[in-house]
């Protein structure tokens, strides 16, 4: 048998690959791709997003207003399409929509850090310990998504950097449901275009600037005739799954199922509506992704730890409310008029909230202990506040619920079991989610 390292040109075929890759997409690394083999199709089904608040919002600017104490700052509380039900001024269009929102102003946890409490809110999981838990994109892909779907399952919008990446990784479920990401190289994707809204696009499906399609298509075919070779002397369930991974990675390339993800094709006064940035334009993705039967799509707002507003709290939750109002309002309306906001439960969270204290810097710090998340759509009884807050907002006082409430809340209004066990990586059978649902929440 010839040596492989006099074959692949003193390289090890490992190494020749990794190589090769940089100039046939990265192909090998992205785990998503072979679902993106075909056109994209609508199908029913039930559908989830997540709306990410990296930085932690504040909820005593947003959805759990203290009016009448010197806690609640500048902003005011403002009536909502329900009556008795009321939060911010700065989210006008939610308010309007209020009876589709259940705000949970109890929510209760112990991890004050990003990156932990990223990891907390994503998986339900306590940080640390031998087993890396999935992060809640990739269970729902496991549990609704379809192997042979012609999107991906799980597709993250705008993810920016991540302070924990075990927090948005697939853990112990491994690389076949880690999400799809679009706009996070490196801002790359993420940029203003021409007419004004923010350009949005898949992350690795396109050539290296210093790839020529020529070049591409040597090395395509180079890559063909070794890999023939090598899986005639060396076939096995692994290197059959890695060619057609690769091949069906290929041949996305130039596959019509991309234009789920092109936004230009929607008339202006839509992408005027949703808002022209990333988070906007994020959410009109969503929409078009859900019509065409993805089950899991989550949009982050914020340019890294945008709700992180240690310093000059107030202008900053004015202006990422008037986004979030925008882009959020728009996508419930939007699927509403569709038919599918019945079939699509949404979860709006960061990692913790704010300190009801303003400090010296006109800012609200960490404050796990006592703060708010809000569910929408589809298996959620809308139109209500679960739980309540002292009047400065330092404790919870009726309602207590915690992470694993929250998410297996979540998870029986989308239809999975929470407790259902999936085996992890060291044969040990865990829960999808660790805690019991909010009866009162679940339509």
């Amino acid at each position: 048998m010839n040596n492989p390292s006099n074959v692949f040109g003193g390289l090890s075929r490992r190494q020749w690959l990794r190589r090769m890759s940089v100039g046939v997409l990265g192909a090998s690394a992205c785990p998503w791709l072979p679902a993106l083999a075909a056109a994209a199709q609508p199908k029913p089904g039930k559908h989830c997003v997540l709306l990410w608040m990296p930085g932690g919002p504040a909820q005593t600017d947003t959805f759990d207003m203290k009016p009448n104490h010197a806690n609640g700052g500048e902003f005011k509380e403002a009536a909502t399409s329900v009556p008795g039900l009321r939060f911010s001024e700065h989210l006008p269009q939610l308010a309007q929509q209020a009876e589709h929102l259940a705000l949970i102003r109890s929510l209760s946890t112990k991890e004050g850090d990003h990156g932990r409490g990223s990891y907390l809110m994503r998986t339900g999981r306590q940080p640390g310990g031998p087993v890396r838990f999935p992060t809640l994109g990739s269970i729902v892909s496991k549990e609704l998504g379809d192997s042979e779907a012609r999107l991906p399952n799980y597709i993250s919008i705008n993810p920016g950097p991540a302070v924990n990446a075990a927090a948005f990784g697939p853990g112990y479920l491994g690389p076949r449901y880690a999400p799809a990401t679009v706009g996070g190289g490196a801002g790359q994707n993420a940029v203003p275009a021409a007419d004004g809204f923010a350009e949005l696009g898949v992350d690795n499906l396109t050539l290296p600037k210093n790839v020529s399609a020529e070049q591409h298509q040597k090395r395509l075919e180079m890559w063909r005739s070794l890999q023939s070779r090598f899986l005639a002397s060396r076939s096995s369930g692994n290197s059959r799954a890695q060619n057609t991974m690769f091949r069906r990675a290929v041949r996305m390339m130039h596959d019509d199922a991309v234009a789920a993800f092109d936004l230009s094709q929607e008339p202006d006064a839509v992408r005027e509506a949703y808002g022209r940035g990333t988070f906007g334009q994020g959410c009109l993705m969503a929409r078009r992704l859900i019509e065409r039967g993805a089950p899991f799509v989550e949009v982050s707002l914020g340019t890294g730890l945008g709700w992180d507003t240690h310093l000059n709290n107030f202008p900053a939750v004015k202006s990422l409310s008037a986004q979030l109002d925008a882009g959020w309002a728009t996508l419930m309306r939007e699927l509403a008029d569709r038919g599918l906001l019945e079939s699509t439960t949404i979860l709006w969270m960061g990692e913790f909230g704010r300190t009801p204290t303003i400090n010296g810097n006109a800012g609200r710090d960490h404050f796990p202990a006592a703060w708010t998340c809000v569910l929408a759509g589809g298996g959620i009884a809308g139109g209500q506040a679960f739980g309540r807050t002292s009047d400065d907002g330092s404790a919870v006082e009726d309602g207590k619920v915690d992470e694993g409430s929250v998410l297996a809340t979540f998870c029986r209004a989308a239809g999975i079991d929470p407790a259902v066990e999936i085996i992890s990586s060291i044969g040990r059978p865990f829960p999808i989610m660790e805690g019991e649902p909010i009866a009162d929440l679940l339509a």
